[in-house]
């Protein structure tokens, strides 16, 4: 679905929602359990404050124990109507009439009649966004799982499935403007405390793992990743409860009266850090699912190549234990195409010299891989690059230069945690190749995702910039109508 349709459908929905409204609006019943209270028909007196200057009282029954009044618009205003039984005031509430005759209870924009529409045409709304985001995830998925969009739509849809099952749940207790808006600021303050347990139990895991990962591999910032982003988490889902409780109990601000401006800046404040925080919740979880997925797969056995990106190698032009899985993750996929297949492939060890090192990656691969017994006509060189992004860019250069006049089917080897952003970076430069991942050690792969998902923020930082920017807006909209609403 395009951009341009998500505004049709929402203009469609609200012209329905306000024709329906309008309609049926001008009307409003209110029932009274009387069950419990032994009086007959005429014990009870319904009155308005202004007669029938506002409202008109249309009819009145009892039936089964209840207590039914139906009021009708006449003018615009405010009314108050009471119910008096036998000993003492029953109800007492007060209703506005709006400019169309439309009658909301209690707050400007309250409970009213047909006000059911309004939720229902939310989850519309969203189970459209939905579907259209299911469906452009597995047209995108069937191209090619290495794609940051790929992320961006798995994690609305994440995000979007409990959303609507929220305001599935709470469809028949809302049927005004105001529970419909409350009923939408409080989806991520419900997903946020389910997750609570969970967002505890990943921390601590993380925290054992990235333990360990010190331990072994050394104390510095980044394999403190894992904990830092478990920290964030935690804090992130508590705060808004934490701050609020806290509020309830202090004197700084007062939050008690629900009127006030306060209040509603509490409201704003609280919804915000939610909602912001279950969306990067989404993101990650996206990212590691996807991740997981690209690392788990094995490219089709009819590749003409396998590049092979390089990392750091020990001082004597040796290959690291992390390195060297690489290797063999690539000579184990040549084994397996070749007994699926038939084929042979060419090995393209990638990866240039660094300042600390005496021979380049490429060449220390090629060494490993001859003593393998991989002939040196079929391994292909590629000493010049210093990332990932030029692993890829110069070893396609590479390979089409020994395969002039062909489209080359390229694969890949690197360790499992880098499979997806590799495959990105090589997606990006229009090279289509299928990736396979080495094992990694599990203290380190853990902290290695949570890189993974940080470059994922950043790669794509303008579009998550922009989603938050939207969220905390629409926050701050509904806030203010809920503001409104009790102030007129």
């Amino acid at each position: 679905m395009k951009k341009t349709w998500y505004a049709i459908l929402a203009v469609v929905l609200l012209v329905l929602s306000a024709g329906f409204i309008a309609t049926v609006g001008d009307t409003y019943t209110v029932s009274l359990d009387i069950s419990r209270i032994d009086s007959g028909f005429r014990d009870y007196v319904v009155t308005l404050e202004k007669g029938d200057e506002i409202l008109n009282i249309e009819d009145v029954q009892i039936l089964d124990g209840v207590l039914r009044v139906k009021l009708r618009s006449v003018s615009r205003g405010k009314d108050y109507l009471s119910v008096t039984g036998p000993e003492d005031v029953l109800y007492y509430d007060g209703y506005y009439v709006h400019r169309f005759g439309i009658i909301t209870k209690n707050t400007f924009l309250g409970d009213m009649t047909g006000g059911t529409v309004i939720p229902l045409s939310i989850a519309v709304y969203l189970s459209a966004i939905l579907c259209s985001v299911i469906l452009r995830y597995r047209r995108n998925m069937k191209t090619t799982i290495f794609r940051y969009s790929n992320i961006r739509d798995l994690s609305w849809i994440i995000y979007l499935v409990p959303l609507l099952i929220t305001q599935i749940f709470f469809l028949m207790s809302r049927n005004g403007i105001l529970q419909a808006v409350r009923g939408t600021m409080s989806a991520a303050s419900v997903l946020s405390f389910f997750a609570m347990p969970a967002a505890f139990v990943v921390f601590v895991f993380v925290t054992i793992s990235n333990i360990q990962l010190m331990r072994r591999e050394g104390r510095n910032w980044r394999n403190m990743l894992g904990c830092i982003l478990g920290i964030l988490v935690c804090f992130g889902t508590l705060f808004p409860h934490l701050l609020g409780e806290y509020l309830q109990h202090s004197t700084i601000i007062d939050v008690h009266n629900e009127k006030g401006l306060a209040n509603h800046i509490d409201i704003f404040v609280e919804n915000s850090i939610l909602t912001v925080v279950t969306y990067l919740e989404a993101v990650l979880l996206g990212t590691i699912i996807l991740s997981v997925k690209a690392a788990r797969s094995v490219p089709s056995f009819d590749r003409d190549c396998i590049v092979i990106l390089g990392s750091q190698i020990k001082e004597d032009g040796t290959l690291t234990n992390l390195l060297k899985g690489r290797v063999d993750r690539a000579l184990e996929f040549a084994r397996m195409q070749k007994e699926a297949s038939g084929r042979d492939l060419i090995f393209v060890p990638s990866g240039g010299r660094g300042p600390d090192e005496v021979i380049s990656e490429a060449e220390a691969m090629k060494n490993y891989l001859a003593g393998s017994g991989i002939p040196e006509d079929m391994i292909l060189v590629e000493d010049r690059s210093v990332n990932t992004y030029e692993n890829m860019r110069n070893s396609a250069a590479l390979i089409r230069e020994r395969l002039p006049g062909s489209d080359p089917r390229i694969a890949f080897s690197t360790t499992n945690y880098h499979v997806f952003r590799a495959g990105i970076l090589a997606e990006q430069q229009g090279i289509h190749a299928e990736g396979i991942g080495s094992a990694t050690k599990s203290y380190f792969w853990i902290n290695a995702f949570i890189r993974e998902f940080i470059a994922t923020l950043y790669s794509e930082r303008k579009w998550h910039l922009l989603i938050t920017g939207i969220m905390v807006l629409s926050v701050l909209a509904m806030t203010c109508l809920i503001y409104l609403s009790n102030v007129l």
